[in-house]
């Protein structure tokens, strides 16, 4: 005899069942089980891929859920009685296909009509969508086994009655095969109800695990579910039978009934569905005159076309256009590229700033005359059969980028067009991947976040090399060292191995939507997920990865825009199952880059008369190219990292070629290979190109004869074996996917095919040998010139419009302090002005004031939200403000309270009021509490004793009781900048460091932003220490420390170990301009983040007295024309005075006069004068001699 299991919980009960779908499957398999049921709780989230994989494996797939039922009706929030619980569970199995689609019905309306604690479905849902499914009375959460526990054996009666009635020949009593308390006797109670009713009954085990061995490891992950400590006595807590057992496991539990196994056989021989690919794209609506959507599709693209290429067509245009035009309209994907171009169009004609292309729909002359792409595949070689292949048809994958702030928009205008219910996201699942399984499992163990933060951080996890739990034992040292020589970190491992790679929590893909033709749940399973949206999202949707249960995470554009939180409904399948059902899918991106784009150029209309048409901008500006070249890549789309900057700067960038080439290779793959490296030698002309055949030359002469893009592949495969390009697609696709045996059988294709056309075997072999070790890390050229479209674009503003990209790019960044300091650093460095927020200036957003000047946007301070900005900026609309009473008196007090004003004050937004910030705080209480009575005094239409009715327009001028600040002194500038930092998250009127900047430039060797990146051997930082959090080694008990550290490119986290915070303990303070040397750990090489480690910490007011600093005192015949201004020619008696200002501040700094004229340069160092190299003697010397004649510099 053998069984089937017909409840089974797959990882998709997440953090729940342990059970991964191919370790089911083969278990079923192996203990020649013909059948197997996944019922996951309340979700199909397994459905697809579970009857893919078990169909393919020769295993029958039952698609079940075990789904929750309110005790009452679905939509009551609440429990029906104190003591009543708020759901039962139930085990429902598809029999068939109306079987499924009602499945998907029942999950669907329990998340979208009955989620209260969980999704639940009630007895109303039951009988309406019941047909076609076989129901079990579930485990001991069900509601007979609640009521036959309870010894209410007559409700039981009563529930199993109103199930066998509404489900005849379909409804089943459940026993189960473990031994957790209770069971043995509730599986008595059902064989006695199931006798008294005449019903049959089914063995099953409620199989959380695969294995017995499991058990531990399952354990561990419920705790992570729950949060909860393992040792922790009052939590839920699983038998260790709840395996997947053999039919002789199962069979033990219950002799002399072998009806039970047998009632399993005979379920999954009724169960008999068949899931295929259905494609279904919703039909686009037909304007009046339009026959059908390829008549339609033909016509737009026609026209189109003319508008790209003017009339008549050029015959290439025209070719190519007819040639995609019936490939589309044969293949059956007119509809879908008029629903993409209909919702770009609703874009554009929004003014929502749409991307130029993304992916290999760049390749597509008809996406391009639609106005899908604005990117010419003609111009660049871009090759449609790379996106839609007329000999391998799959559904067409037109991914599109909108500005990230009014994406929203676009999706809300689809839900409208194609119906509410009809449109959604796509779920993604978070896993427990090596990191994040070390650091779950290691708190449920007891342990430290720095315990599992260190252990983590030795498991590398970087894109091109990572390693699992189980290769970071067997290959990291450190790592093995642990596991075989600490019991503790043993045990964390091996959990951590088990539980690795199973899915976590639900998420909302970042820009996945799906269409469908009506009612979504009618085609595919949803459910409700909460997020954490944005105003630019629009109607529910964000561009993020949420979680559940309760947790949200954003990613770091997201963040910086104010947010809500809403359910959305997300498909129930991942993208890949929702791909092979059949399903329209499409990536609607919120891209911040275009949001930038946008506002740079609103800037400039604003502050100009007029916009620079992007469109029409000279590519080969060589301007553009030379700010490249020096590396001013900050802020530069896809090309800020140091990486793309020592890419453009080696390779001499000078044409728009070079950016594409560059978006192509910085990729692991190429990177590894030295890809990179052979195109810039080649580019300098250090190594010659050469081709092996003539014909390559117009293919690879734009990459130096590398081969770079995958259309290259195809080409070459095309031109030398004159095959199609539909046909050197496959070979593109065969290298690409590093299949041994089909790359081999494509190219062996490919060199026959030369061969016959008369070329020599031995090249023809070389080339093919250079396309599969090339060819398989060649990327999708239509992506890259597409992307490097908006990476020009972002440059050419930068280098032409610099104050105004640089505004919308700090504007962009709002919420994100590091950007933020890094970009206001990079503002600083090109020569623009970043002035503090003010409130008769600022706007929400950072702007442009002058020139060469940025305001600070009141957006990006602290406590300050968009309501009360808006009131600010309505009130100013009439008049600037002059005090802080006037500003109080005309603004919405209900959305500016006092924490407002005070992070107003604090910012420096009220500098430019009457008084100082001193005095704005002494007298803010009165303020406000004066504004408050004057505005009940209007609400309630008081008049004043001079008969006036208290009134706004009296203006400032008016003549009434003006108060007058206290005299006090302004705060000290330490004070000052803490308080800035408070609210702004960094300094902006100033900087601690400022003062020494120059000591920064003399020993510093790297800045604060360089930290991420190991490097070998001492290094040195100048910054100010702004957070200290002191720690205890659990192990030793020493206390140790992570310090905050924060220079002028950006803060970070470094690490100060037991026996050097014992040392340096008194000397760290915040605030205080110090010089830290240090370095980092051996292993860290080649992480992601490493730590940082302290060695030593000196102040820099000690450093200026240790003699290792001198003042050098410059002196030349004439000053530069440029320097007039700043550094007058100097009067004869001078040095006098210069005299006198060093005998007034003694010190140990050694005074330098250096002096240069046409004859060469000499440097004369007194032996007797020495001065203090403290700020104020530094301040006098200027004065007298000119700012840039004083110099601090480095005593050799």
């Amino acid at each position: 005899m053998s069984f089937v299991h017909l409840h089974c919980h797959s990882e998709y009960s997440l953090l729940d069942g342990a059970n991964r779908i191919d370790d089911l499957i083969a278990r079923a398999r192996e203990f020649e089980q013909p059948a197997l049921a996944v019922t996951d709780h309340g979700n199909l989230h397994a459905a697809w891929e579970f009857q893919d994989k078990a169909r393919k494996a020769g295993l029958r797939p039952i698609i079940g859920m075990e789904a929750y039922v309110a005790p009452g009706d679905r939509r009551q929030r609440g429990r029906v009685a104190p003591d009543a619980k708020p759901y039962f569970h139930l085990v429902l199995l598809a029999a068939n296909q109306t079987g499924y689609r009602n499945l998907i019905k029942l999950s669907s309306l329990a998340y979208t009509e009955g989620f209260y604690a969980r999704p639940r479905v009630d007895r109303e849902l039951l009988e309406r969508y019941g047909e076609g499914i076989i129901v079990s009375s579930a485990c001991m959460a069900g509601e007979i086994a609640s009521h036959l526990m309870a010894n209410r054996y007559d409700q039981a009666r009563e529930v199993a009655t109103w199930y066998a009635e509404r489900f005849p020949g379909r409804y089943y009593l459940e026993v189960q095969a473990h031994r957790s308390e209770g069971q043995e006797a509730l599986n008595e109670a059902v064989f006695r109800l199931a006798a008294d009713l005449s019903l049959p009954v089914i063995a099953t085990n409620d199989s959380h695990f695969l294995k017995a061995e499991h058990h531990d490891a399952h354990d561990v992950l419920l705790c992570i579910g729950l949060g909860k400590d393992r040792e922790d006595r009052d939590r839920m807590r699983y038998d260790r039978g709840l395996y997947f057992k053999s039919h002789a496991e199962i069979a033990e539990h219950f002799p002399g009934r072998p009806e039970v196994l047998e009632n399993t056989l005979r379920i999954a021989d009724e169960c008999d569905l068949h899931l295929a690919k259905r494609i279904s794209v919703p039909s686009f609506p037909l304007p009046p005159g339009a026959a059908s959507e390829n008549e339609l599709l033909v016509r737009l693209a026609s026209e189109g076309a003319v508008r790209r290429y003017g009339d008549p067509l050029p015959p290439a245009a025209k070719e190519r256009l007819e040639y995609e035009l019936e490939v589309i309209t044969r293949t059956g994907y007119a509809g879908y590229f008029l629903i993409v171009a209909d919702f770009i169009r609703a874009a554009r004609e929004r003014g929502i700033p749409v991307g130029p292309g993304r992916g290999s729909a760049a390749g597509s002359l008809a996406a391009y005359a639609l106005g899908i792409t604005d990117v010419d595949p003609l111009r660049w070689d871009l090759l449609f059969e790379r996106f839609l292949n007329p000999e391998r048809v799959s559904m067409p994958d037109i991914d599109v980028d909108f500005c990230f702030e009014r994406r929203g928009e676009v999706i809300e205008y689809v839900r409208e067009k194609y119906g509410q219910d009809a449109v959604g996201q796509i779920v993604t699942f978070g896993t427990l991947k090596s990191r994040a399984a070390v650091k779950d499992v290691g708190r449920v163990l007891g342990f430290t976040p720095a315990e599992t933060d260190a252990l983590a951080k030795l498991i590398p996890n970087q894109p091109n090399f990572s390693l699992t739990v189980r290769e970071a034992v067997e290959k990291v040292p450190d790592v093995a060292k642990l596991y075989r020589g600490d019991e503790r970190y043993r045990r964390l491992l091996d959990y951590a191995i088990e539980l690795e790679g199973l899915s976590r929590h639900t998420g909302v893909h970042a820009a996945g939507v799906v269409i469908a033709p009506g009612p979504l749940d009618e085609y595919v399973p949803v459910f409700t997920q909460e997020v954490k949206g944005s105003r630019g999202q629009g109607s529910g949707f964000n561009g993020a990865e949420s979680r559940v249960p309760g947790h949200e995470s954003r990613s770091p554009a997201e963040s910086r825009v104010p947010s809500h939180e809403s359910r959305v409904i997300v498909t129930q399948y991942d993208m890949n199952a929702l791909e092979q059902s059949g399903m329209l899918k499409m990536d609607f991106l919120g891209l911040t880059t275009l949001t930038v784009i946008h506002d740079a150029l609103e800037s400039i209309r604003r502050r100009t008369g007029a916009a620079p048409d992007l469109a029409t901008i000279d590519p080969a500006d060589p301007e553009t190219y030379r700010m490249l070249r020096l590396g001013r890549t900050v802020g530069v789309f896809q090309f800020e990292s140091p990486l793309a900057t020592d890419m453009l700067r080696a390779m001499r960038c000078d044409r728009f070629d070079d950016l594409v080439a560059s978006n192509a290779l910085m990729r692991p793959g190429p990177l590894d290979a030295g890809m990179h490296r052979v195109y810039q030698r080649r580019k300098r002309g250090e190594e010659p190109v050469t081709y092996a055949l003539p014909e390559l030359r117009p293919i690879l002469e734009p990459t130096y004869g590398v081969i770079t893009y995958q259309e290259q592949v195809m080409r070459i495969a095309q031109v030398l074996a004159g095959i199609s390009l539909a046909e050197a697609d496959l070979l593109r696709k065969a290298v690409g996917k590093k299949d041994k045996e089909l790359i081999q059988q494509e190219l062996g294709k490919f060199i026959e095919k030369a061969v016959a056309r008369g070329y020599q075997r031995r090249v023809i072999e070389e080339l093919a040998a250079q396309i599969e070790t090339f060819g398989r890390y060649g990327f999708n050229k239509s992506h890259s010139v597409a992307y490097s479209v908006i990476s020009f674009q972002t440059a050419w503003l930068k280098c032409h419009y610099p104050a105004d990209f640089m505004a919308a790019l700090l504007s962009s960044s709002i919420g994100d302090t590091d950007s933020v300091v890094k970009f206001i650093n990079e503002a600083r460095e090109i020569g623009l002005e970043v002035l503090p927020p003010d409130v008769n200036e600022s706007g929400y957003k950072f702007t442009v004031v002058g020139e060469k000047r940025i305001r600070f946007g009141l957006g990006a301070i602290r406590n300050v939200g968009r309501g009360a900005i808006e009131s600010i900026l309505a009130a100013r609309a009439d008049r600037p403000f002059t005090t802080l009473f006037d500003l109080a008196e005309r603004v919405d007090l209900r959305l500016c309270n006092k924490r407002v004003f005070e992070a107003l004050v604090h910012s420096g937004a009220l500098d430019t009021l009457e008084g100082h910030r001193a005095q704005h705080i002494a007298v803010l209480d009165t303020a406000i509490q004066e504004a408050s009575l004057k505005a009940a005094d209007r609400e309630a239409g008081q008049a004043s004793l001079f008969g006036g009715v208290l009134a706004d327009d009296a203006g400032p001028m008016a003549e009434r009781h003006l108060p007058v600040l206290p005299n006090l002194p302004p705060l000290t500038e330490s004070e000052r900048l803490t308080r800035e930092k408070e609210i702004l998250g960094f300094y902006i009127s100033g900087h601690p460091l400022e003062p020494y900047r120059a000591e920064c430039e003399l020993f510093a060797t790297h800045s604060v932003s360089q930290l991420g990146t190991w490097t070998e051997g001492s290094v040195s930082i100048g910054a100010v220490v702004t957070g200290i959090k002191k720690q205890v080694s659990r192990r030793t008990g020493a206390e140790f420390a992570r310090l905050t550290v924060e220079d002028f490119s950006g803060s970070s986290e470094i690490l100060v170990f037991p026996e050097a915070w014992a040392a340096l303990a008194h000397r760290v303070r915040t605030d205080v301009p110090v010089l830290i040397k240090g370095g980092y750990s051996r292993r860290d090489q080649g992480v992601e983040n490493p730590t940082f480690i302290v060695e030593t910490v000196q102040r820099f007011e000690e450093l200026r007295v240790s003699g290792q600093v001198a003042v050098a005192i410059e002196l030349a015949p004439q000053p530069a024309a440029a320097d007039l201004d700043t550094d007058p020619e100097l009067p004869p008696d001078v040095f006098r005075d210069v005299r006198a200002v060093i005998d007034a501040h003694p010190g140990s700094a050694p005074v330098e006069v250096r002096f240069r004229d046409a004859d060469g340069s000499a440097r004369l160092r007194s032996k007797t004068l020495k001065v203090a190299a403290s700020g104020a003697a530094l301040a006098e010397l200027r004065a007298l001699l000119g700012p840039g004649r004083v110099k601090l510099v480095r005593v050799a």
